[in-house]
């Protein structure tokens, strides 16, 4: 199966979940981080979907699925433990044109979730298509393992410098030099010791050593 990938912005984006146990609960706790509009249809909640009910993170329409409840909502996602219901709600999202995932079958959706691992706002993704969920697994831990918390400090750094050395450097080829030769592993070792302001200043040295290009 070859996939298209795509990252979307989901604040404020309206979201369907139709179910309420943990499968629900763990697709809807990733939905609340990207801070999208969710409602979940579902007679019944676990205890950490009734928390974020009541704190009004996401609303809950407490019933059953009925016909054209799909009809307000970009994503649709079905996730009951109730084989029909996710195949009739992922038929009618589909004939409306809605993005649907489809827990319990991926083939009966137009989108599936990769595994991922997140550092901050550095997300790394792995799919196989559905091919391997295990080689699937094993990669995750391995990026897990090789790509730690230091990389998300590591992005807040450079995103918070950009700019300015976007002004600093007047050509793209200058730029180029300058994030080749910041970017090290001792600019690493530095943040997962934790000496943020070591780290900057290795960065910004290294902008003192690229000169203007003939």
């Amino acid at each position: 199966m070859v996939l298209y990938p795509i990252n979307l912005h989901l604040a404020e984006c309206p979201v369907l979940v139709v179910g309420g146990g943990q499968v629900a609960e763990r697709k809807i706790n990733t939905l609340v981080a990207a801070k999208a509009a969710i409602t979940v249809i579902s007679p019944e909640l676990t205890p950490g979907l009734q928390v974020l009910v009541k704190n009004g993170a996401i609303r809950c329409w407490p019933r059953t699925y009925e016909t054209g409840d799909t009809e307000p909502f970009f994503l649709v996602f079905c996730a009951t433990n109730r084989r029909e219901v996710n195949q009739n709600v992922a038929r009618e999202a589909r004939e409306r044109g809605k993005l649907v995932n489809v827990a319990d079958g991926p083939e009966e959706g137009n989108f599936s979730l990769p595994a991922q691992v997140r550092r901050g706002d550095l997300l790394l993704t792995v799919s196989t298509g559905g091919q391997s969920p295990a080689l699937v697994r094993k990669l995750r831990r391995e990026l897990a393992e090789r790509y730690g918390p230091e990389y998300g400090a590591l992005l807040l750094l450079l995103g918070r410098i950009r700019e300015e050395m976007k002004e600093h450097f007047a050509t793209s080829r200058e730029r180029e030099l300058f994030w080749r030769s910041a970017l090290t592993d001792e600019v690493l070792d530095e943040l997962r010791s934790g000496n943020l302001k070591e780290a900057e200043e290795q960065i910004r040295h290294a902008a003192s050593g690229i000169g203007t290009q003939p």
